[in-house]
């Protein structure tokens, strides 16, 4: 027996974490399983809804470990095809929350729409309640003035303001992927930076400049500076070891500047003293 959560929970922000906690709880008085139905592609991919444009928050691998974190017992991917779409609230109820997961209650947010009747609550409620399962409805979270939304932190995280999408999101927003060599440019002046080839290429990369950041590799964290551009690039403070092909995250946590041409490497060199004196202050 389960209570049932479903959607994509892109990045799994503060209005996501409101509803797994529901969902965690609710399971666990009622001494059933925390379930969520997810989907390793989004939706709007499979749609054609700007799907050429869409970039997501968290890959499939993140979300997962996140949802586990927070206590979820069973995370069930399936493939979101046309078929999958056309089933209407009541086939997805029947199939998929009670055939498929023993459902005994299904779990959604304040303005999910259910299957290609797109039932808001306030008529999936009814419905669930005729199947015999009870219906959860979580309200609306909100971060400062704004109600959290993915769409708000991609909007935000485009715009470089990775303060305000950390606020939504309920952590810093980080980037994976593996070290990869570069033109070592940087060590030439003092200042060696690990390159990345990021694991999801579809992942939502942050407007440009330079950032504020924390690193993890070689399973510790260290401080850092990273410059988002053409490639994303960190140098990582207090560091000097071989990291070629290794695991690398990236959380950003503050934008210091927008990107700047320089016509000579001193000029250069002369700009990240101030920017890692900027880091490191920040850091205290």
């Amino acid at each position: 027996m389960a209570v049932v959560a479903t959607g994509f929970f892109d990045g799994v922000h503060l209005g996501h974490r409101q509803v797994i906690q529901t969902l965690v709880s609710s399971a666990r008085q009622r001494k059933e399983e925390a379930s969520v139905v997810t989907f390793p592609h989004h939706p709007r991919a499979v749609l054609q809804q700007d799907a050429r444009t869409l970039r997501l928050l968290s890959s499939p691998r993140e979300k997962i470990e996140i949802l586990k974190s927070m206590g979820v017992d069973r995370v069930e991917v399936i493939e979101f095809t046309k078929e999958f779409a056309a089933m209407t609230a009541e086939q997805y109820l029947r199939e998929i929350v009670i055939g498929r997961l023993g459902g005994t209650a299904v779990l959604v947010g304040y303005d999910n729409r259910l299957g290609s009747d797109k039932l808001l609550p306030d008529r999936l409620a009814p419905l669930a309640e005729s199947l015999g399962i009870d219906c959860i409805i979580v309200p609306p979270t909100s971060a400062g003035e704004n109600v959290v939304s993915s769409t708000k932190i991609r909007e935000a995280l485009s715009r470089g303001e990775v303060e305000k999408a950390a606020e939504m999101l309920g952590r810093y927003y980080s980037i994976e992927g593996a070290v990869v060599s570069g033109k070592q440019l940087g060590r030439t002046i003092g200042f060696p930076t690990a390159n990345m080839r990021l694991y999801e290429p579809l992942k939502l990369i942050p407007g440009r400049g330079v950032y504020l950041s924390e690193v993890s590799v070689l399973s510790r964290r260290y401080d850092g500076m990273t410059n988002v551009g053409d490639i994303i690039e960190t140098h990582i403070f207090d560091f000097d070891e071989d990291i070629y092909g290794l695991d690398i995250t990236v959380r950003l946590k503050k934008r210091l500047r927008d990107q700047k041409h320089f016509e000579s490497l001193e000029e250069l060199k002369a700009q990240l003293i101030i920017d890692e004196a900027a880091c490191r202050e920040s850091c205290r």
